[in-house]
């Protein structure tokens, strides 16, 4: 499937080709007593972990989700990220994945490793202005590209970043167009960022990111997407960047709970 902003004001209460479209990062916020004055920043850690069901209800594996980042200005800033897959009832991971925000909250780094696999992605952003693509394939094959960054274009779990960055375009219906870049074609396609979703996501917003393009429209399913009023994603439905066998990776809904978490709010 399938990782920003934070202030140290502790006033604060409160085909495989589309399986590399999906991501996983995740947001809250909390209301914080108004301050009349400036305060450093902070480093802090943000905790959460998603549970991955099957359509036919069979828990498929865990991710443990633990975000470093601080508070600037009353908003969470997420600086790195480490995401660990673990099956149920074993204590090892089985695949890894870590994002480095620190060029790009909407254009992460990444490295995501699949070692049952042999499979290995690593996508780096240069300053902000192109990305490399290095991806080590399961069939011990391997693909590099060079992608140019122009437009609105969105990496991995940045999507979360977005739907953040334009709450309040979400909140008043109003559609978002950016582009979301397909690591295994070494290309960034047209998607649309929307209100409106599926019956199987609940949420205080429901929302929807689908392809507009007409050949992308036809082999990538839209990603459903349930947040809570805080901003904080709840529950996933749509493909992962899991494999599930040589071919396919597994379609699932993920539903996320979160433990420790920043104390400066996520959204504007």
């Amino acid at each position: 499937m399938m990782a920003n902003d934070f202030s140290p004001a502790r006033a604060c209460s409160g085909s495989p080709e589309s399986a590399s479209l999906v991501p996983r990062l995740f947001f809250w916020s909390l209301f914080c007593l108004p301050v009349t004055f400036a305060l450093p920043a902070t480093a802090d850690i943000w905790s959460f972990t998603g549970t991955a069901v099957s359509l036919d209800g069979e828990e498929l594996y865990q991710e443990r989700h633990t975000v470093e980042g601080e508070c600037r200005d009353g908003r969470w800033h997420s600086e790195s990220q480490e995401v660990l897959y673990l099956r149920p009832g074993e204590d090892e991971h089985f695949a890894r994945k870590t994002l480095d925000y620190r060029e790009s909250a909407l254009r992460p780094s990444f490295v995501l490793e699949q070692p049952e696999w042999d499979e290995r992605m690593e996508v780096t952003n240069h300053d902000d202005e192109y990305l490399t693509i290095d991806w080590q394939t399961n069939e011990g094959g391997r693909e590099n590209y060079r992608v140019p960054l122009e437009g609105k274009v969105v990496v991995d779990s940045g999507f979360d970043t977005l739907v953040r960055y334009e709450w309040a375009s979400m909140k008043n219906e109003e559609p978002v167009d950016f582009q979301f870049l397909a690591p295994t074609r070494g290309e960034h396609y047209p998607f649309v960022l929307e209100t409106g979703g599926d019956n199987r996501v609940a949420g205080d917003q429901v929302l929807r990111i689908r392809p507009t393009g007409l050949i992308m429209g036809f082999l990538v399913d839209p990603l459903h997407l349930a947040y809570n009023d805080r901003g904080m994603l709840k529950e996933y439905f749509g493909l992962t960047n899991i494999r599930r066998d040589a071919d396919n990776n597994y379609k699932a809904r993920i539903e996320y709970s979160h433990g420790q978490t920043p104390e400066c709010s996520l959204i504007p």
